[in-house]
């Protein structure tokens, strides 16, 4: 089968083609896995960050990718959910122990033993992948497989982001960073919470236009205060500065939810700019967001349909997935990126 791998830790700055083009053995499910053909796999910003080493795989090579839709076309002995044909998608999550106390109460996001489909195992740059049947999601028919692939990750953690932010109708929200999360979590709050206003911190001119398209009350650049005070903010941004800048923005209570894996170190010296009674005091809180669990795709797939979500996509063949990484690189985002590959 064609898969784009990555072979070795890479600086974006000084290559441009960090995946390699192979062949590789087409995967043999295990006994409790399906395996899947893909159709379309998203990209995303996670995968600039095991490219660059802020979260590295645990060995090379590996093929990277972790929106995954396809068709299910093998199974192992013990499956039972899935006999063929039916069409899945595959999130961040690949895996989890089921069985320790963060399982136990749907937080598999947090458990010790969590694996990363496209970091701890291989993802959906490849034609063909596995997964255990507990972790492939039946996708509503109302989506492509190109609409569907950013909802698995870029929706899913962007549903999560807006439940723990604790955000209530009628309540201001602010976004920092307007890629393919944000966009999605625009479109969810447009529809659950039609009374609170969305304010749009970005530092293109397009994504702020975009913002804007999409029910934006305001948008402006990172650095620029809105015309209030906001209960929360989401902020979706790989750098230091707007963390800063949000907490500025907070009203006294309010929360700060960081929907980043890890965060670049070409700006941290900002975090010296934090002044106390500025940013934290009056009980501001900060909250980060880990991974994302079972019940966070499962409850927003269900949601997206029924609204339903349209996300905004680009589109680039299997081969060309070094070029959509790098423009994802390069801030040249609207909407979500998608590889076709089926």
């Amino acid at each position: 089968m064609k898969a784009m791998v990555l072979k070795r830790i890479c600086d974006l700055k000084q290559t441009a083609d960090p995946l390699e083009l192979v062949e590789l053995p087409e995967p043999v499910p295990k006994e409790n896995e399906v395996k899947v053909r893909v159709k379309a796999c998203g990209v995303c910003h996670t995968e600039l960050d095991e490219i660059e080493g802020r979260t590295p795989p645990p060995r090379f090579p590996v093929v990277l990718g972790h929106q995954v839709v396809g068709e299910v076309v093998g199974w192992g002995k013990c499956v039972t959910r899935f006999r063929g044909g039916e069409r899945v998608g595959v999130g961040w999550i690949h895996s989890a122990c089921g069985k320790c106390a963060f399982c136990l109460r749907e937080e598999e996001n947090l458990c010790g033993s969590f694996r990363a489909t496209g970091r701890d195992v291989n993802g959906g740059y490849a034609e063909y992948m596995t997964v255990p049947e507990d972790y492939a999601h039946p996708i509503p028919e109302i989506f492509t497989d190109a609409e569907a692939a950013p909802l698995l990750c870029a929706g899913a953690i962007g549903y999560r982001s807006l439940r723990l932010s604790g955000l209530k109708d009628g309540q201001s929200l602010g976004l920092t960073g307007f890629g393919a999360s944000a966009h999605l979590v625009l479109m969810m709050v447009r529809h659950r919470y039609p009374l609170t206003r969305v304010y749009v911190f970005a530092r293109s001119p397009s994504e702020r236009e975009f913002a804007l398209e999409l029910g934006a009350v305001w948008a402006g650049d990172t650095g620029e205060r809105p015309p209030e005070k906001l209960h929360t903010v989401i902020d979706t941004t790989p750098v230091w500065k707007p963390i800063v800048d949000a907490l500025a923005c907070l009203e006294p209570g309010g929360r700060l939810v960081i929907n980043a894996i890890r965060k670049e170190d070409i700006d941290r010296d900002y975090l010296l700019k934090l002044d106390y009674p500025g940013h934290l005091w009056m009980e501001k809180e900060i909250k980060s967001v880990a991974n994302v669990a079972r019940r966070d795709i499962v409850e927003f797939l269900t949601l997206a349909g029924e609204i339903p979500i349209r996300p905004e996509v680009q589109e680039y063949p299997l081969e060309d997935a070094n070029l959509a990484l790098l423009e994802l690189k390069q801030r040249r985002i609207r909407g979500a990126k998608v590889l076709k590959i089926g």
